[in-house]
Protein backbone atom coordinates (compact mmCIF):
# COMPACT_ATOMS: atom_id res chain seq x y z
CA UNK A 1 0.00 0.00 0.00
CA UNK A 2 1.26 3.47 -0.94
CA UNK A 3 0.51 5.79 1.97
CA UNK A 4 0.13 9.58 1.82
CA UNK A 5 -1.17 12.03 4.39
CA UNK A 6 -1.96 15.55 5.52
CA UNK A 7 -0.60 16.75 8.85
CA UNK A 8 -1.86 19.67 10.92
CA UNK A 9 -3.06 20.48 14.40
CA UNK A 10 -6.78 20.33 13.53
CA UNK A 11 -8.05 18.93 10.26
CA UNK A 12 -11.84 18.89 10.58
CA UNK A 13 -12.07 21.58 7.88
CA UNK A 14 -9.93 19.76 5.32
CA UNK A 15 -11.18 18.37 2.01
CA UNK A 16 -7.75 17.06 0.99
CA UNK A 17 -8.57 13.44 1.73
CA UNK A 18 -11.65 13.43 -0.48
CA UNK A 19 -9.66 15.06 -3.31
CA UNK A 20 -6.90 12.44 -3.18
CA UNK A 21 -9.33 9.56 -2.83
CA UNK A 22 -11.15 10.78 -5.94
CA UNK A 23 -7.78 11.14 -7.70
CA UNK A 24 -6.77 7.58 -6.83
CA UNK A 25 -10.14 6.26 -8.03
CA UNK A 26 -9.89 8.14 -11.33
CA UNK A 27 -6.44 6.67 -11.92
CA UNK A 28 -7.45 3.16 -10.88
CA UNK A 29 -4.95 3.18 -7.99
CA UNK A 30 -6.48 0.78 -5.48
CA UNK A 31 -3.13 0.46 -3.68
CA UNK A 32 -2.98 4.11 -2.57
CA UNK A 33 -4.50 5.76 0.51
CA UNK A 34 -4.46 9.27 1.95
CA UNK A 35 -5.08 9.94 5.63
CA UNK A 36 -5.63 12.96 7.83
CA UNK A 37 -3.13 12.91 10.69
CA UNK A 38 -3.71 15.45 13.44
CA UNK A 39 -0.61 16.24 15.47
CA UNK A 40 -0.54 18.25 18.69
CA UNK A 41 3.11 18.97 17.91
CA UNK A 42 5.75 17.87 15.42
CA UNK A 43 7.53 15.73 17.98
CA UNK A 44 8.28 12.33 16.52
CA UNK A 45 7.43 13.39 12.96
CA UNK A 46 10.17 11.49 11.16
CA UNK A 47 9.70 8.41 13.32
CA UNK A 48 6.00 8.34 12.37
CA UNK A 49 6.77 8.83 8.68
CA UNK A 50 9.26 5.97 8.59
CA UNK A 51 7.32 3.63 10.88
CA UNK A 52 4.07 4.01 8.89
CA UNK A 53 5.90 3.97 5.55
CA UNK A 54 4.45 7.35 4.53
CA UNK A 55 5.68 8.13 1.01
CA UNK A 56 4.65 11.77 0.92
CA UNK A 57 2.55 14.19 2.94
CA UNK A 58 1.07 17.65 2.88
CA UNK A 59 1.40 20.20 5.67
CA UNK A 60 -1.15 22.71 6.89
CA UNK A 61 -1.54 25.19 9.77
CA UNK A 62 0.28 25.76 11.99
CA UNK A 63 3.25 23.72 10.79
CA UNK A 64 4.26 25.11 7.38
CA UNK A 65 7.17 27.02 8.89
CA UNK A 66 7.74 24.98 12.05
CA UNK A 67 8.49 21.85 10.03
CA UNK A 68 11.50 23.28 8.20
CA UNK A 69 14.17 22.47 10.85
CA UNK A 70 12.96 18.85 10.86
CA UNK A 71 13.51 18.32 7.14
CA UNK A 72 16.62 16.99 5.47
CA UNK A 73 16.37 19.25 2.41
CA UNK A 74 14.33 22.08 0.89
CA UNK A 75 13.81 22.64 -2.81
CA UNK A 76 14.60 26.07 -4.23
CA UNK A 77 11.05 27.41 -4.06
CA UNK A 78 10.36 26.27 -0.50
CA UNK A 79 13.68 27.76 0.60
CA UNK A 80 12.87 31.11 -1.04
CA UNK A 81 9.40 31.23 0.50
CA UNK A 82 10.37 29.96 3.94
CA UNK A 83 7.36 27.67 4.14
CA UNK A 84 6.56 24.06 3.20
CA UNK A 85 3.20 22.49 2.38
CA UNK A 86 4.39 19.31 0.68
CA UNK A 87 7.04 16.78 1.75
CA UNK A 88 8.37 13.89 -0.30
CA UNK A 89 10.14 10.95 1.32
CA UNK A 90 13.22 10.00 -0.68
CA UNK A 91 15.36 7.11 0.61
CA UNK A 92 14.35 7.96 4.18
CA UNK A 93 15.06 11.66 3.74
CA UNK A 94 12.33 14.29 4.12
CA UNK A 95 12.41 16.86 1.31
CA UNK A 96 10.29 20.00 1.59
CA UNK A 97 8.45 21.67 -1.29
CA UNK A 98 5.94 24.47 -1.69
CA UNK A 99 3.04 24.00 -4.12
CA UNK A 100 0.91 26.75 -2.55
CA UNK A 101 2.63 29.62 -4.35
CA UNK A 102 2.33 28.15 -7.83
CA UNK A 103 -1.27 27.11 -7.17
CA UNK A 104 -2.24 30.58 -5.93
CA UNK A 105 -0.52 32.25 -8.87
CA UNK A 106 -2.24 29.93 -11.36
CA UNK A 107 -5.65 30.49 -9.80
CA UNK A 108 -5.21 34.26 -9.49
CA UNK A 109 -4.20 34.60 -13.14
CA UNK A 110 -7.41 32.84 -14.18
CA UNK A 111 -9.61 35.42 -12.43
CA UNK A 112 -8.98 38.20 -14.95
CA UNK A 113 -8.84 40.65 -12.05
CA UNK A 114 -6.99 43.95 -12.44
CA UNK A 115 -5.27 45.43 -9.39
CA UNK A 116 -2.29 47.67 -8.72
CA UNK A 117 -1.51 46.76 -5.14
CA UNK A 118 -2.19 43.96 -2.69
CA UNK A 119 -2.55 43.43 1.03
CA UNK A 120 -2.05 39.97 2.53
CA UNK A 121 -3.84 39.26 5.79
CA UNK A 122 -1.53 37.17 7.96
CA UNK A 123 2.19 36.49 8.12
CA UNK A 124 2.32 32.68 8.30
CA UNK A 125 3.27 30.06 5.76
CA UNK A 126 0.30 30.60 3.46
CA UNK A 127 0.88 34.36 3.50
CA UNK A 128 4.52 33.84 2.55
CA UNK A 129 3.48 31.72 -0.43
CA UNK A 130 1.00 34.38 -1.57
CA UNK A 131 3.68 37.09 -1.28
CA UNK A 132 6.09 34.97 -3.34
CA UNK A 133 3.47 34.73 -6.11
CA UNK A 134 2.77 38.47 -5.97
CA UNK A 135 6.49 39.18 -6.35
CA UNK A 136 6.47 37.10 -9.51
CA UNK A 137 3.69 39.34 -10.80
CA UNK A 138 5.63 42.42 -9.63
CA UNK A 139 2.63 43.59 -7.60
CA UNK A 140 3.48 45.88 -4.66
CA UNK A 141 2.15 44.31 -1.46
CA UNK A 142 2.18 44.54 2.31
CA UNK A 143 1.38 42.03 5.04
CA UNK A 144 -1.38 42.94 7.50
CA UNK A 145 -0.68 41.72 11.01
CA UNK A 146 -2.10 42.01 14.52
CA UNK A 147 1.47 42.67 15.68
CA UNK A 148 3.17 44.41 12.73
CA UNK A 149 6.92 44.87 12.58
CA UNK A 150 9.23 45.80 9.75
CA UNK A 151 8.64 47.90 6.67
CA UNK A 152 6.57 45.24 4.90
CA UNK A 153 3.84 45.01 7.56
CA UNK A 154 0.99 47.21 8.74
CA UNK A 155 -1.71 46.77 11.37
CA UNK A 156 -5.37 46.07 10.64
CA UNK A 157 -6.35 49.55 11.80
CA UNK A 158 -4.04 51.09 9.20
CA UNK A 159 -5.40 49.10 6.29
CA UNK A 160 -8.32 51.34 5.32
CA UNK A 161 -6.16 54.46 5.02
CA UNK A 162 -3.29 52.56 3.37
CA UNK A 163 -5.45 51.29 0.53
CA UNK A 164 -6.52 54.63 -0.90
CA UNK A 165 -8.46 54.54 -4.17
CA UNK A 166 -6.27 52.22 -6.27
CA UNK A 167 -7.65 48.94 -7.60
CA UNK A 168 -6.68 46.61 -4.78
CA UNK A 169 -6.38 42.89 -4.07
CA UNK A 170 -6.91 41.70 -0.50
CA UNK A 171 -5.90 38.11 0.28
CA UNK A 172 -6.98 36.41 3.46
CA UNK A 173 -4.17 34.00 4.30
CA UNK A 174 -5.28 33.48 7.90
CA UNK A 175 -7.46 30.62 9.20
CA UNK A 176 -9.96 33.09 10.67
CA UNK A 177 -13.46 32.29 9.42
CA UNK A 178 -12.61 28.66 8.64
CA UNK A 179 -14.91 25.85 9.76
CA UNK A 180 -16.03 25.46 12.52
CA UNK A 181 -15.61 29.17 13.39
CA UNK A 182 -17.73 30.29 10.46
CA UNK A 183 -19.05 33.51 12.06
CA UNK A 184 -15.59 34.99 12.51
CA UNK A 185 -13.85 37.38 10.15
CA UNK A 186 -10.25 38.66 10.16
CA UNK A 187 -11.25 42.09 8.87
CA UNK A 188 -14.09 44.46 9.73
CA UNK A 189 -14.95 46.04 6.39
CA UNK A 190 -17.58 48.34 7.88
CA UNK A 191 -14.78 50.74 8.79
CA UNK A 192 -13.97 51.27 5.11
CA UNK A 193 -17.11 53.29 4.38
CA UNK A 194 -16.51 53.08 0.62
CA UNK A 195 -17.93 51.09 -2.25
CA UNK A 196 -15.45 48.35 -3.10
CA UNK A 197 -16.22 48.00 -6.81
CA UNK A 198 -12.53 48.22 -7.71
CA UNK A 199 -11.52 45.76 -5.00
CA UNK A 200 -10.89 42.01 -5.26
CA UNK A 201 -10.93 39.68 -2.28
CA UNK A 202 -9.31 36.24 -2.46
CA UNK A 203 -10.00 34.17 0.66
CA UNK A 204 -7.77 31.09 0.80
CA UNK A 205 -10.45 29.42 2.92
CA UNK A 206 -12.73 27.00 1.07
CA UNK A 207 -14.75 25.59 3.97
CA UNK A 208 -17.13 27.31 4.31
CA UNK A 209 -17.67 29.18 1.07
CA UNK A 210 -18.56 31.92 1.03
CA UNK A 211 -16.91 32.95 4.26
CA UNK A 212 -18.28 35.83 6.28
CA UNK A 213 -15.44 37.99 4.92
CA UNK A 214 -16.40 37.10 1.35
CA UNK A 215 -20.08 37.91 2.01
CA UNK A 216 -19.20 41.24 3.62
CA UNK A 217 -16.88 42.18 0.74
CA UNK A 218 -19.40 41.18 -1.93
CA UNK A 219 -22.11 43.26 -0.23
CA UNK A 220 -19.83 46.28 -0.65
CA UNK A 221 -19.26 45.62 -4.34
CA UNK A 222 -15.99 43.68 -4.31
CA UNK A 223 -15.22 40.71 -6.56
CA UNK A 224 -14.63 37.64 -4.39
CA UNK A 225 -13.10 34.17 -4.74
CA UNK A 226 -12.56 31.25 -2.37
CA UNK A 227 -9.57 28.93 -2.11
CA UNK A 228 -11.09 25.71 -3.51
CA UNK A 229 -9.48 26.05 -6.94
CA UNK A 230 -6.14 26.72 -5.26
CA UNK A 231 -6.60 23.63 -3.08
CA UNK A 232 -7.20 21.45 -6.12
CA UNK A 233 -4.25 22.92 -8.00
CA UNK A 234 -1.78 22.55 -5.13
CA UNK A 235 -2.97 18.99 -4.59
CA UNK A 236 -2.38 18.23 -8.27
CA UNK A 237 1.11 19.65 -7.99
CA UNK A 238 1.72 17.68 -4.79
CA UNK A 239 0.62 14.47 -6.47
CA UNK A 240 3.07 15.13 -9.30
CA UNK A 241 5.84 15.30 -6.68
CA UNK A 242 4.62 12.23 -4.80
CA UNK A 243 4.30 10.14 -7.97
CA UNK A 244 7.39 11.61 -9.71
CA UNK A 245 5.30 12.54 -12.76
Amino acid sequence: MHRYALIGKRLGHSWSQRWFEAKFKSLGLSDCCYQLHEMASLDGLKQWVLHDAIQGFNVTVPYKQQIIPLLDELDTTASAIGAVNCVTVEDGRLVGHNTDAEAFLWSLQHTGWVFRQAFVLGTGGAARAVAFALRQLQVPHLFVSRTPHGNDQIGYRELSSAIGLQPTLIVNATPVGMYPNVDETPLDLSSFNVHLSSFCLYDLTYNPSPTRLMRDAASLGASVKDGLEMLHRQADLSWSLFSHE
